[in-house]
Parts: structure tokens; C-alpha cells; sequence
């Protein structure tokens, strides 16, 4: 059968549903759709029995060619997120449209040095990336900088560590702000310039291309940050997601 356009509402199955942090939950579907580019996003969209629908966007995390994986944070006043989380189980059917977005997407062809720059559930589209760069063996330096509150709430931390142990051009950051580090290297503050510029000193490359996700407030920071670190205002792209859904 063959995909229908990223435009159409479709239906698609939840195959699996599991939790990653104490707020983020991995949800797996299956749906007749065109083959994603790291960083794009669906649209999911819930019916009430009333006929009222909710809808929000999530980008996928999963790399081209695997089953479409959400991270799915949830927001208690939310629409969407808590129907993840707290109701829906596998088999069941939700609609979603997709895969949509071309702005802040990265291909292995791209080329590199490549930095990518995540807060909180803002790490999902640059899952997809790192997960591409690693099924494609580019020979090219990636390093992924996430920040979290605590050790725990960092997204796909033990898939991150294990990447970063076992394949030479990859470099995993973790920036915790409310808690200890863990490991030599990672940091125990939020990404201002001084920070970043260390990172990026320390990592011995200078990025070719910078993608930047999460909250507004956090891009907003990283982003004068990275412009006080003397990276060029082009080679910088962002993606943000609000508050409310």
C-alpha cells in the first residue's frame, strides 16, 4: 500500500507505548506514511465521542525508515499529552498527518561538524538525527548537548551513553540543572555562552550546522549564547514548542 500525502488525516496504530523519564513517554505507531527526514514532525489529532477534537504536533524521533516513535512529554493541562499517558494502550487508533516541516531538518549528506543543543522533550527531533547519523557511518563529528533538571529526566540517556561508548565522532553532554552530574565532562548549570563556548572549545571542532529545540525560553538563552560564543547567526536553526497545548 502506498503512503498518503503528509496533508491527509490518516489513521494510525499504537503499537507500544512506554515510559522514557518520569514525564516522557516513547509512542510507537503504525501508519501508512512517507518515509520522514530527521526533524520533521505529525500532527496527532484526538475525537471525543462528542465530537470535539484536540490536536497538537510531535516530532519524530525515530530515524528515516523505522516506526514512527513520539516523545510524548506530558502537560497536566494539557489536551493530547495526558491521553498518552494515562489513557490510550496499544491497538488503539488515533489520526495523525504527516511527516511535515523542511526547516530544521539534517541530512548525513548535509555534511558536518554537527552540534545539536536539546532542553527537555525538545530532544525527540534530534533523536532522529543522531540516530540517522549513526545507522549511516558518516565519518563526520556530532555532538548532541541536552539539558534536564536532574539525571533522570534526561530522554534516551542510557541509548545516548551507549552511542557515545561505542562509536568514535559522537559526543554526549549532559547539562543538569537541579541536581549533581554524573560524569566527568558534563555540567552542573543552564547553557549561557561561557558554557557553550567551553563545550564547543573543548570538542575541538567548529560546527557546521547547529540545531537548536525546546522550550522558547530555553532556544531563546542557547541561542544569545551561542551568538556571544561568536557562532554565526546562519548556521543556527531552531525549533520551539510553547507552554500549553
Amino acid at each position: 500500500m502506498s503512503a498518503q500525502g503528509p496533508t491527509r488525516w490518516q489513521e494510525a496504530m499504537i503499537e507500544r507505548i512506554a515510559p522514557v523519564t518520569p514525564r516522557i513517554a516513547s509512542v510507537i505507531l503504525k501508519a501508512d506514511l512517507a518515509r520522514h527526514v530527521s526533524g520533521q514532525h505529525l500532527d496527532v489529532r484526538l475525537t471525543a465521542p462528542d465530537g470535539y477534537t484536540a490536536q497538537r504536533s510531535y516530532s519524530i524521533a525515530s530515524a528515516p525508515g523505522e516506526p514512527v516513535e513520539l516523545l510524548v512529554e506530558k502537560l497536566d493541562d494539557g489536551e493530547v499529552s495526558p491521553y498518552f499517558h494515562d489513557i490510550a494502550q496499544a491497538g488503539d487508533a488515533i489520526e495523525v498527518r504527516g511527516p511535515l516541516g523542511g526547516h530544521f531538518i539534517w541530512r548525513a549528506e548535509d555534511g558536518g561538524p554537527v552540534l545539536l543543543v536539546a532542553g527537555g522533550s525538545g530532544i525527540a527531533p534530534l533523536m532522529a538525527m543522531v540516530r540517522d547519523w549513526a545507522r549511516t557511518a558518516v565519518d563526520l563529528p556530532l555532538m548532541l548537548v541536552c539539558s534536564a533538571r536532574t539525571w533522570d529526566e534526561l530522554a534516551c540517556r542510557d541509548e545516548l551513553l551507549g552511542l557515545e561508548a561505542s562509536r568514535t565522532g559522537f559526543r554526549f553532554v549532559a547539562a543538569i540543572t537541579r541536581g549533581p552530574v554524573q560524569r566527568a565532562g558534563d555540567r552542573a548549570q543552564r547553557l549561557d555562552a561561557a558554557a557553550l563556548k567551553e563545550l564547543i572549545v573543548r570538542w575541538g571542532h567548529l560546527p557546521r550546522h547547529v540545531l537548536v529545540c525546546g522550550s522558547n525560553r530555553f532556544v531563546e538563552g542557547v541561542t544569545r549564547g551561542l551568538a556571544d560564543a561568536t557562532l554565526a547567526a546562519g548556521m543556527i536553526r531552531t525549533e520551539r514548542y510553547g507552554g500549553a497545548e
